[in-house]
């Protein structure tokens, strides 16, 4: 039997929404193609946006794996209303969360990073090809060997 394929994703706070019927296409080929386990990294933008649509394909795809990696408990305080009951819909449909650390410290958001994608077999971006969280974690996802598929519009000029 072929061991499951892990799924990270990493994205920019500033994501919008617009490439959402991507994501979930992109999410079912995946799937299709063995992938169970979905790393979300729980911030606001494209990762809440990632950790719903899974939510939402967990009804329908019903063994797929919801990881959701949290940079330290109290990460979602200063959230805005609307990001934060959505982010708590994501854990409660979670198999698994994992903190980076028990409190903020100046590495916590690499140390997140890192946990998402090492070990994963692809990586789903919204990434505009910026020196930012979203590409240090893009370039060590590829490091590492991870396939990453950057559903950024202009995704060829920084891949």
């Amino acid at each position: 039997m072929t061991k499951p394929l892990t799924v990270a994703f990493t994205g920019h706070r500033t994501y919008d929404g617009k490439a959402n019927a991507t994501l979930r296409a992109t999410i079912r080929d995946l799937y299709h193609r063995g992938a169970r386990h979905f790393r979300v990294g729980m911030a606001e933008g494209f990762d809440i946006a990632a950790g719903v649509i899974l939510v939402e394909l967990s009804r329908e795809l019903c063994d797929i794996d919801i990881e959701a990696y949290i940079p330290w408990p109290r990460f979602s305080a200063r959230f805005d209303p609307a990001s934060l009951e959505l982010y708590n819909t994501i854990l409660r449909h979670a198999n698994v969360i994992r903190y980076a650390s028990e409190e903020y410290h100046r590495g916590v958001f690499h140390r997140r990073n890192d946990m998402l994608v090492d070990g994963a077999d692809y990586a789903i971006a919204w990434w505009d090809g910026t020196q930012s969280g979203t590409g240090y974690t893009v370039k060590r996802a590829r490091a590492n060997g991870a396939r990453v598929i950057n559903l950024y519009p202009q995704t060829q000029l920084s891949m």
